[in-house]
């Protein structure tokens, strides 16, 4: 039996419950801690919640700026995208908050931890490697493997049970459920889950539609600094501070949707609508400086390793020994990743119209028409000639 329990608690109808049946199942204390990763306005009620049920130590931190700078940032300098269209904005927030989490526990003294991730998804494994990897002696409780409420309505029958505040628009038939951080929103289920069905404007929230977005276009320029976005118009912003504005200007200009059906690890497919719109902007930017600044072999290698970097991360692998050895490969293509791209954001576009880099490598004598510079057309018909032997055999 555990004798002291850290929870990852969000302060929703799902993580009060599992807060009171860990209280009522195992008769000891119980710690909630509630990373601020951006997600907003959610989190203003939480400490008063925790508190009512009981709770002695309530952990609420800001980890928005580690958030972005150790875990976003490195994720983009691969720009890591999940079969083709996933920024991964669920699963890169998770190793964060299961890496703190085991380090509360330990200074609170708890021999537990807990989640609210269910039993069908990709966060209890993501959770648990966290857990594991950080503290592999440390017990791990997943209720939604455990008890017997198997539906929503349980849930609340459990909550007004117990007198556990209930959200209004919870009761009843939640239309979707939603993950927020700063990097993203994600929504799923119910409404969403027949994959033919166009997902109603009301998902959105982090994203105008194209019909209400701004009708004039937004000129920016990002600046990089080794791989990293570094200012927004020649002024310098943390890195938590550089994604919020790019979000903004996601949000005005539509721009970051995405519609997917995705392969989970844990063997289903999956429907979500996503909202990355600084991501989506940043992404952009980024490997229109590594264009002028990376050399094709890196460029082409950093390709080829990036979906086997994406699943890793999807798969909750982001502390894995394989995830630290690529992300040691790809840092190293970054050194001289350094520049400015200029961008035109419209109606959901991402347009790149410029860019720069002390390091360019592009040569502007060597591909000019009107310049010879040091290439002698005449050499071209020798290369031809011999990457053609394999073609005439």
């Amino acid at each position: 039996m555990p004798k002291k329990i850290v929870l990852a608690y969000s302060g929703g109808l799902d993580t009060s419950v599992i807060l009171k049946w860990l209280q009522e199942k195992y008769q000891c204390p119980v710690v909630t801690f509630t990373a601020d990763l951006g997600q907003g306005e959610e989190l203003s009620p939480v400490r008063g919640k925790a508190e009512s049920l009981g709770v002695k130590e309530v952990f609420i931190e800001d980890l928005r700026e580690d958030f972005v700078k150790n875990y976003v940032f490195p994720m983009f300098r691969a720009n890591a995208i999940y079969e083709g269209t996933y920024f991964l904005g669920t699963a890169i927030a998770r190793p964060l908050i299961a890496k703190r989490q085991i380090e509360i526990a330990k200074e609170v003294g708890a021999d537990s931890v807990a989640h609210g991730a269910t039993g069908k998804g990709n966060d209890q494994v993501r959770f648990e490697l966290g857990y594991y990897a950080n503290n592999s002696k440390i017990k791990v409780i997943s209720p939604w493997r455990e008890w017997e409420l198997n539906s929503r309505n349980q849930l609340i029958d459990f909550a007004e049970k117990h007198q556990i505040p209930i959200a209004k628009d919870k009761r009843g038939e939640s239309p979707f459920s939603t993950d927020a951080n700063l990097l993203h929103t994600s929504s799923e289920g119910k409404v969403l889950e027949d994959p033919w069905i166009e997902a109603p404007e009301y998902v959105y929230s982090r994203t105008k539609s194209i019909k209400d977005s701004k009708e004039h276009p937004d000129e920016i320029v990002i600046s990089f600094n080794k791989g990293d976005a570094v200012a927004i118009n020649e002024r310098k912003l943390k890195p938590h501070e550089l994604l919020t504005k790019l979000n903004n200007y996601g949000f005005d200009h539509g721009i970051g949707r995405e519609d997917i059906v995705e392969n989970r690890f844990v063997g289903m497919k999956s429907r979500g609508v996503y909202e990355t719109p600084g991501g989506t902007i940043l992404a952009k930017a980024h490997r229109a400086i590594e264009s002028i600044t990376l050399d094709r072999g890196e460029a082409h290698l950093k390709d080829e390793i990036m979906p086997k970097y994406a699943e890793t991360i999807y798969n909750g692998l982001w502390f894995s020994s394989e995830r630290i050895a690529m992300q040691k490969l790809i840092d190293s293509t970054q050194i001289n990743v350094t520049g400015d791209v200029r961008l035109k954001l419209t109606k959901g576009n991402v347009i790149v119209v410029g860019r720069r880099s002390p390091f360019s490598r592009y040569n502007l004598s060597l591909v000019s028409f009107d310049e010879v510079g040091d290439y002698d057309q005449k050499d071209a018909e020798g290369f031809i000639k011999i990457t053609s032997l394999r073609l005439k055999n």
